[in-house]
């Protein structure tokens, strides 16, 4: 259960992303930065600025030209790259949308294609697709369609991104190494790894592979956990002579910890913190959650101790996945610290940092200590979660409470717009139900589940099993599932005459 709640708390993969923006420069008359006045106001800050969607890119830039600066167009892809960098998508389209409306500024093939990705991030597929469309066919060339392709792939269309590599084909855009990425990246989010080995040879015919195929690559043989073709991936890699990256070496390091291989783990690990910077703080996570995999606490600590001298401010997700390698070593005290600390420095409320230590007490089968925690979690203003109310109906569940088991179970299903069944969970608190011939707790889980749309027939026979368990007649149940287009099967025929013998029960008060 506790893997379960660490692996909804760490981040994913990104993809897509815009490269560093150029170094600032100090303004110069008749430049992008003209007319600098006090504090050095420049068109990028006020742009920048703009914090609060709602207000407007467009009247920013015409009020900086109506002070008399020059608007210059390299100055603001340069912006528009930084919004991107910021995922300020509105502001950063609506730069480009006033760009295309400008007759001095001539627009390239690639302003397009980031024109197309942000409508893409801000309206949806269906638009992206009528912006493609729309477009002269001079401008529907290498890097607008790979705009495209980009954008099916995030929607995991998987059809369509393969109709269009195939017209990319035809015109001759397949000549590097980007567009196979994208339908690795695409296969492997949608589990069709069988694919992999087509586009990987495709590439090879026609481009060389860089350093993403390869990590794309690595990652397929981790997820089959094939440590043989893994080594050959990267045998590979070194005679192409393309330089391995942190990434590389982390999923290697992976691949290693799974097949038991502690020394090797630990020689690839020692490599990956080699290509480590500052520059790529997303890897410092991954180191300790891997050394916390190898069980060396010193390792995990000095990552820690590491961190913190080289960034000001830990974030939610760096206690995270801390707090929690912590817990998977056993120093429960070391993480209560940590909360504590997180509890000091941060205002985010985040409420999958406490969840990490209510599932450690859940799992130790100290529920008295889980409940005085999520009280104090209540008293610091953290609101529970999904997360937090399934936990505690694992726990409950664990003790038989089941009045405590059948709200906390409705205040998960209630937290959240759409609830995905946990099947395992209804079953157990069913199976609970049914030994103790708890007929009132089963009519009120099923209450439940049909308020959140997910009444079954196998709920239906679960609430009969549960009559049957007390010797009771329950009342109107084919009407009832029949109101709820839910089909009898054998068994619901088989419940339903058995218990029709029984002793009629007490009108529920959940069917009144």
């Amino acid at each position: 259960m506790f893997s379960r709640v660490v692996r909804k708390s760490l981040a994913a993969a990104r993809y897509f992303s815009a490269e560093a923006a150029a170094a600032k420069k100090p303004a110069t008359p008749g430049g992008a930065t003209t007319k600098t006045t006090g504090g050095g106001d420049t068109l990028g800050r006020r742009l920048l600025s703009l914090v609060y969607t709602k207000r407007s890119a467009v009247v920013t830039i015409r009020k900086w030209k109506e002070e008399g600066h020059i608007v210059r167009k390299y100055e603001l892809n340069r912006i528009v790259r930084e919004l991107r960098k910021l995922k300020r998508h509105k502001h950063a389209l609506e730069i480009c949308e006033w760009m295309t409306t400008q007759e001095d500024i001539k627009l390239l093939e690639g302003d397009y294609a980031v024109h197309l990705d942000l409508i893409a991030k801000i309206r949806g597929l269906n638009s992206a697709e009528k912006f493609f469309e729309d477009l002269p066919d001079r401008l529907k060339g290498q890097p607008t369609c790979t705009a495209l392709l980009h954008t099916y792939v995030q929607h995991k269309e998987s059809s369509k991104a393969e109709a269009l590599m195939g017209k990319m084909s035809e015109c001759g855009f397949l000549k590097y190494s980007l567009p196979y990425n994208h339908m690795l990246s695409l296969y492997i989010s949608n589990g069709e790894l069988e694919k992999v080995p087509r586009v990987i040879q495709a590439l090879k015919r026609n481009a060389s592979p860089d350093i993403v195929t390869y990590n794309l690559w690595l990652r397929v043989c981790a997820l089959h956990n094939d440590m043989e073709t893994a080594e050959k991936v990267f045998l590979e890699l070194k005679k192409a002579k393309v330089e391995p990256d942190w990434v590389t070496y982390s999923t290697l390091t992976s691949i290693y910890i799974k097949h038991s291989l502690d020394e090797k783990a630990g020689s690839t690990l020692k490599e990956m913190e080699k290509r480590v910077s500052r520059k790529v703080r997303v890897a410092y996570p991954s180191l300790i959650s891997l050394s916390t995999s190898l069980g060396n606490k010193e390792e995990v600590h000095r990552m820690w101790k590491k961190m913190k001298s080289i960034f000001r401010k830990m974030n939610d997700a760096e206690y995270i996945c801390m707090i929690s390698s912590l817990i998977k070593l056993e120093e429960i005290e070391e993480a209560e610290n940590l909360y504590k600390e997180w509890g000091s420095v941060s205002v985010t409320g985040d409420c999958r940092v406490p969840n990490l230590l209510l599932a450690a007490y859940i799992n130790k089968n100290k529920m008295e200590m889980a409940e005085n925690f999520y009280n104090q979690m209540l008293e610091k203003g953290i609101a529970p979660s999904y997360t937090t109310w399934e936990l505690l109906t694992w726990g409950y569940l664990k003790q038989k409470r089941i009045d405590l088991v059948l709200d906390c179970f409705k205040k998960a299903v209630g937290s959240v717009k759409k609830w995905n069944p946990d099947e395992k969970m209804v079953k157990e608190v069913f199976r609970i139900l049914q030994e103790c011939g708890n007929v009132e707790g089963a009519e009120q889980l099923l209450v439940t589940l049909r308020r959140a749309g997910h009444v079954s027939t196998e709920a239906y026979n679960s609430v009969l099993r549960t009559y049957e368990r007390a010797g009771k007649m329950p009342l109107i149940v084919a009407e009832r599932m029949k109101k709820d287009k839910v089909l009898l099967d054998e068994e619901t025929r088989e419940l339903i005459k058995l218990t029709s013998k029984m002793c009629v029960s007490e009108v529920s008060a959940c069917l009144t």
